[in-house]
């Protein structure tokens, strides 16, 4: 779970200091979110190279190596002088990052099989969840008594802790694929070629655009929209980040009375609904904002165990690379929607709440459209 929590960890831990750095740098809006940009694209090809990989040499030195990148590039990110040092940094935790969390999953597909590995995507992706609920916080917190390079050493640590628990990891890869690395990595293509993962992967991946949209605009809406201070803008995000927590758990409660299929339809047009919310209400006040986009985030957070277990459903080998593939679609969709929102808009909010209602729309068609050719999960 320490290990999937790298990206929200990375990202939302130093959300809060996002307008203090730019002002500190002297750099606009749509350069300091570049910081985010660069590190969701690299985190995508680190993703792309380090799964397959692990295929071929395992699970852990992949992992080892990875942390260690990340640790050294952490520190370097503490040290920068200008936002383009951080920039460069912030690429190679990225790609340190991109071995954390490919590695992670494809350890869970190693490790369990059917209900079971619904029931630990569950478990693990609320606990990931709780990741952005005390990350702001937690950052916050640090800049109360530190400067914002004070963040980035924490996030050194936070690479520390999970070397050393990952040496104490057993390999759980079971058969390892043979060849050269270029054989190894060209496993991603045969992958794609499956037509149901690949449907899967867009229709799954798609709505991140709407929700790091919302994720690296949050400062500015809390902040220089609603005109609150760090530390309180770190508990309305906490806030509605922390409805994410339940989604998974109400997933595995509603799959005892309904379909999966039937629970992601459901869970869609309510994001749909709620985007439509937040265009026309979202600016009365931060709670408002807040309370939508918290049931925004649930319902899609409702989305994501039994997503993630249909597209491994339909590719049972190249565990790495599906793992890489399911990373890399869903960073590569939020790095556009932090590019979105990072044009110069009057209103963020609006932005939000369309991006939400028209993906989620979007995706309901595309899952009406081609869910006969989806291998059903397994029992």
């Amino acid at each position: 779970a320490l290990l999937s929590a790298f990206i929200p960890l990375s990202t939302d831990l130093y959300l809060p200091a996002l307008p203090g750095m730019a002002e500190n740098f002297q750099a606009p809006v749509s350069l300091m979110n570049m910081t985010l940009v660069v590190f969701f694209v690299f985190y995508a090809i680190g993703t792309l190279i380090l799964g397959p990989l692990s295929d071929k040499y395992g699970r852990k030195p992949i992992l080892l190596i990875g942390l260690v990148v990340y640790i050294a590039s952490s520190i370097l990110c503490s040290m920068a002088n200008n936002v383009y040092y951080l920039i460069l940094w912030r690429i190679f935790q990225a790609i340190g990052s991109g071995a954390a969390t490919a590695v992670s999953m494809a350890i869970i597909k190693d490790s369990f099989h059917g209900k079971e590995r619904v029931s630990a995507l569950a478990l693990v992706q609320s606990m990931i969840a709780v990741a952005p609920v005390i990350a702001p916080m937690i950052g916050a917190q640090v800049l109360y008594f530190t400067t914002w390079r004070g963040v980035f050493w924490s996030l050194a640590v936070v690479g520390l802790i999970s070397f050393l628990g990952v040496l104490f990891l057993e390999e759980t890869i079971g058969e390892r694929t043979e060849g050269n690395i270029l054989h190894s990595l060209s496993r991603l293509g045969v992958v794609l070629k499956n037509r149901a993962f690949t449907f899967l992967l867009i229709i799954f991946s798609l709505p991140n655009i709407a929700m790091m949209a919302y994720v690296s605009g949050s400062s500015y809406i809390y902040i220089n929209g609603f005109g609150l201070s760090e530390q309180i803008y770190s508990y309305f995000f906490a806030a509605s980040a922390s409805l994410a927590v339940i989604g998974p758990f109400i997933y595995l409660q509603l799959a005892k009375f309904f379909k999966d299929k039937t629970i992601i339809v459901a869970s869609f047009g309510c994001v749909s609904i709620l985007g439509v919310l937040i265009y026309l209400m979202g600016n009365l006040s931060p709670w408002v904002f807040s309370i939508l986009i918290g049931f925004s985030t649930t319902a899609l957070s409702i989305l994501r165990p039994p997503g993630t277990n249909l597209m491994f459903e339909q590719q049972q080998h190249d565990t790495g690379s599906v793992s890489s593939l399911i990373s890399c679609g869903m960073t590569l969709m939020g790095s556009f929607g932090m590019i979105i929102v990072s044009l110069d808009w009057a209103n963020r909010i609006f932005v939000v709440g369309i991006l939400l209602t028209f993906i989620a729309l979007l995706c309901l068609c595309l899952w009406i459209l081609n869910k006969s050719i989806i291998k059903p999960a397994r029992s």
